[in-house]
């Protein structure tokens, strides 16, 4: 008679494991990254809970674990911002550093001829993401700041980008089926089509804009080592202070010589630049 063979003992669960059911563990940290926004800097836990769906306590732990590594920072009343440590790792990405480095001198030389706003942004998903802003302090305002999502359809800069991105892109804003602000106000699409075809034949966005502020905004595109747009840059100054036509060629030559520093083959044949690209 074969003798019966004991029941195998349940199996003890491993730590470190994804749970059987739930999000992963590093899905809900970066839910908890994520609950910070423009007008979100500071969170309670509460906060922090509420706005990535999280219970109370499963947020407090992840909290807890982002400020050891230094993601987060608590301060003395409690609440929680984001941590110097992510701007640490967030500044290697490969898209932006080579760029801003190459890009900084020609941004200050702009700067320094206008005393206005120079803003320097990439393509990121559905968005214009402002890597790199020059701006005086008596400068007309602006509602952007460095690492801010600009809508594609409103700014001389997400025009640029969304002239040169793909096509299925190009037709998803015109369709107004990308998301921007609660305040932006939706794309006209024939108007949009025929300014992204202008830009595409003229080489500059172009934004004359009369709210909030009365502003001008000239973009040129920055290209890579395989001629890819790979930014935008350009110049926001007040309306009336100078004609768009005025700013372009300042642009175009700072543009370029951004690209010849990227290595952007035509960026290295013999062209009009301004005194300041010049001496670079």
């Amino acid at each position: 008679m074969t003798p019966v063979q004991p029941a195998p003992a349940p199996a003890t669960a491993r730590r470190g494991r994804r749970p059987s059911h739930g999000e992963p563990v590093v899905d809900r940290a970066l839910a908890v990254l994520a609950a910070f926004a423009d007008g979100h800097r500071e969170l309670t836990l509460s906060d922090l809970g509420r706005r990535a769906a999280l219970p109370l306590s499963t947020a407090r732990r992840l909290a807890e674990r982002l400020v050891a590594w230094g993601a987060l920072e608590r301060g003395a009343d409690g609440r929680y911002v984001v941590g110097l440590r992510l701007w640490e790792v967030a500044s290697l990405a490969p898209r932006t550093l080579g760029l801003r480095e190459v890009a900084m001198p020609y941004l200050d030389d702009l700067y320094e001829a206008t005393r206005q706003h120079v803003l320097l942004a990439v393509l990121d998903g559905d968005a214009a993401l402002l890597v790199e802003r020059r701006s005086a302090r008596t400068a007309v305002p602006v509602q952007y700041r460095v690492g801010d999502r600009l809508p594609l359809h409103m700014t001389a800069v997400g025009r640029l980008l969304l002239a040169f991105a793909p096509a299925d892109l190009q037709e998803r804003v015109l369709a107004g089926e990308v998301a921007g602000r609660s305040d932006d106000p939706p794309p006209q699409p024939a108007a949009l089509r025929r300014a992204l075809a202008e830009i595409r034949r003229t080489g500059v966005g172009v934004i004359d804009r009369r709210r909030p502020a009365p502003v001008v905004s000239v973009a040129a595109p920055v290209r890579g080592p395989r001629e890819e747009v790979v930014a935008a840059l350009s110049i926001v100054v007040p309306a009336g202070r100078a004609s768009a036509a005025a700013l372009e060629p300042a642009v175009r030559a700072a543009a370029r010589a951004v690209s010849r520093g990227l290595g952007a083959p035509t960026a290295t044949a013999p062209g009009p630049e301004t005194s300041a690209a010049r001496s670079r």
